[in-house]
């Protein structure tokens, strides 16, 4: 009995440590769009400005995915959460320093280099530590919770600046990266499988189509809802649908709630029908696309009852889209998990930087919302399609694999 548990307690205290570091890196991310303001004014940059901070940011994070993959099955989760705090910590003191454009942007360019290491990294601790059907609520309730450093970095760091200023705000910022390192290095252990992740790991996770399955669930599910919270939301419903600033905070705040109460529920089906999966994907899909149709057709201001549907179906995306890691876990060997889940997050992220960009690009050639956020329906259909298409591959392998070797 004290043996059993013993072997449940030693796995959360591990993965307790990986999601306090996360924690942290989610606020690390977030700072600056709540800081976005004083940012500006210090920097002397206006919107599109402040907009190149961010895509920056995300690009880096991006790009890092695969390299990181990589990286994480070699050398294993608990070195590199130790690097990827430290290296957020150095941004935010670059970036608490800085006086002009070059150095917020090197602070920034670190952040994201920095982010990129820790998700990757407290998935695997998940994959390695806990059973396969518990897998998908622990990851969704990873998500959950390191959302709670993006509610971390809004009310103290505004706080912050208004009582201390600038330098002294960013500089604990900074502090709060060591005190990461400190959860890490006292509070994880690692368990690093035979082997390690090398170019044929990195190919043959690639080749995989459970992999490439779960590449395309993340990019199809997580852009729409990411667009909209990271920085087309707001605009949308105060200026596109007329909107106050606080009834559109309330939105956007209820659009979060929904997230963390339909995480958990989305990790428990996918634990319960591993093989209903991608019918959960496609769900995720056909509502969102379903509910920005009634939005997009409906002449502004549409009702508030319809905004909130919309609200409803965004919620959805996000837990949608760690389903996609559970792909990577369930087709992949434990020494190549780093790097599947890598290809896994980076595609979610291009597909969500293309949606921005697009977004962006039609706003500023006709500057009608309806048209610009209809740039998604491409991505949905090629999601749903690819979707469709790896899992009948990845059903099909599966069959062959498990099957007799006389048959």
């Amino acid at each position: 009995m004290r043996a059993a548990a013993t072997s449940i307690r030693k796995p959360l205290i591990y993965w307790t440590a990986g999601v306090l570091t996360y924690m942290v890196a989610v606020f690390h991310r977030q700072s600056l769009g709540v800081t976005g303001i004083d940012a500006a004014a210090r920097f002397g940059v206006g919107p599109a400005g402040l907009s190149m901070f961010a895509m920056l940011q995300l690009l880096v994070y991006a790009a890092m995915q695969i390299p990181v993959g990589i990286l994480v099955d070699r050398v294993g989760s608990k070195r590199m959460l130790l690097v990827g705090a430290a290296v957020m910590a150095l941004g935010q003191l670059v970036f608490a320093v800085a006086t002009g454009l070059a150095g917020a942007v090197a602070g920034r360019v670190l952040i994201g280099c920095g982010d990129a290491m820790t998700f990757i990294s407290v998935i695997r601790i998940v994959n390695l530590w806990f059973p396969p059907r518990r897998n998908p609520v622990i990851v969704q309730l990873t998500g959950l919770l390191g959302q709670l450093g993006a509610i971390a970095s809004a009310v103290p760091l505004i706080h912050s600046l208004r009582a201390y200023g600038w330098t002294p705000t960013f500089l604990g910022a900074a502090a709060l990266g060591v005190v990461a390192m400190l959860i890490v290095a006292v509070g994880l252990r690692e368990r690093r499988p035979e082997g390690g992740a090398t170019a044929r790991g990195l190919r043959a996770a690639w080749a995989e189509p459970g992999t490439r399955l779960g590449m395309w669930t993340h990019a199809a599910t997580q852009s729409s809802v990411a667009a909209f919270t990271i920085l087309w939301g707001y605009p949308f419903l105060v200026q596109g649908q007329g909107l106050s600033p606080s009834t559109a905070g309330l939105l956007l705040t209820t659009l979060t709630l929904l997230a963390m109460i339909s995480g958990p529920l989305l990790g428990y089906l996918a634990g319960r029908f591993p093989l209903r999966r991608s019918w959960m994907v496609l769900a995720v899909i056909g509502g969102t696309a379903g509910a920005w149709t009634l939005v997009l057709l409906w002449p502004a201001p549409a009702p508030l009852w319809v905004l909130v549907l919309l609200m409803v179906a965004l919620a959805t995306n996000g837990p949608g889209s760690v389903i996609g890691f559970d792909y990577a876990r369930t087709f992949n060997p434990s020494e190549r998990i780093g790097v599947a889940t890598g290809i896994v997050n980076g595609g979610g992220f291009v597909a969500t930087i293309s949606v921005i960009t697009l977004i962006g690009v039609s706003m500023d050639l006709q500057g009608d919302f309806r048209w610009a956020f209809a740039v998604q329906y491409p991505v949905w259909i090629l999601g749903a399609v690819q979707v469709l298409r790896y899992r009948t591959r990845a059903h099909r392998l599966l069959a062959l694999r498990l099957a007799p070797n006389n048959a």
